[in-house]
């Protein structure tokens, strides 16, 4: 459910030609028109996936500011040789793992807003985005950014390890938390949220995927 949901959300241009990255390689021959459209374009999915990793809407802004900037100028260094959105998401998430590592000795309170990130797309798409971001907002640091990587930027575990500093082992065990945490939160959503609430065996049987 959940890979289904956020390629939903996060790639909408999932076509072989890339027209992204025809843009991405006008834009660095010099063609500024290209470059204003590639980013245009780009900041829907680069604030997205800025706000499933930072938590709170006040910092969103901010990161997807610096985002912008870190891929303007390192636009040089894309050869086309995959997706221009694959490329891009890893230097977002590497931006902004260097924002939560600045912030968090200084971090105030999350007040956790629901505002979420501007859509472009119509009404049930901005609510499903909505109410990703609100089921990643209550899983633990470690697991929301362990998930997002996974199923969004679509690293592999030994990718997630070596950008995170962190054993492999880690990596799958904090999957596999998020995943029984996520599963656990739909089928409350899904069954009433009172009634429900008592779904542990959803953990219990992650425990054994491992």
């Amino acid at each position: 459910m959940l890979r289904w949901m956020v390629r939903d959300m996060t790639e909408p241009d999932a076509s072989r030609d890339d027209p992204m990255a025809a843009l991405a390689m006008r834009a660095r021959g010099g063609d500024m028109r290209a470059l204003e459209t590639l980013l245009t374009e780009l900041l829907p999915r680069l604030r997205n996936l800025v706000r499933y990793l930072v938590r709170r809407d006040a910092e969103v802004d901010d990161v997807a500011q610096t985002a912008l900037l870190a891929l303007m100028r390192g636009l040089h260094t894309f050869e086309a040789r995959g997706t221009f959105t694959a490329w891009a998401d890893r230097v977002v998430a590497r931006v902004t793992f260097d924002a939560i590592r600045e912030r968090r000795a200084t971090a105030a309170p999350a007040g956790a807003e629901l505002e979420s990130v501007p859509a472009s797309e119509g009404a049930p798409d901005y609510l499903a985005r909505r109410w990703l971001v609100h089921l990643l907002d209550a899983l633990p640091a470690e697991q929301r950014v362990a998930i997002v990587l996974h199923h969004v930027v679509e690293l592999t575990v030994p990718e997630i390890s070596a950008e995170l500093g962190v054993p492999t082992e880690t990596v799958r065990s904090r999957l596999r938390l998020g995943r029984a945490r996520l599963r656990a939160m739909g089928a409350r959503v899904q069954g009433g949220d009172d009634e429900d609430g008592g779904q542990g065996g959803q953990g219990g049987e992650q425990q054994s995927d491992g």
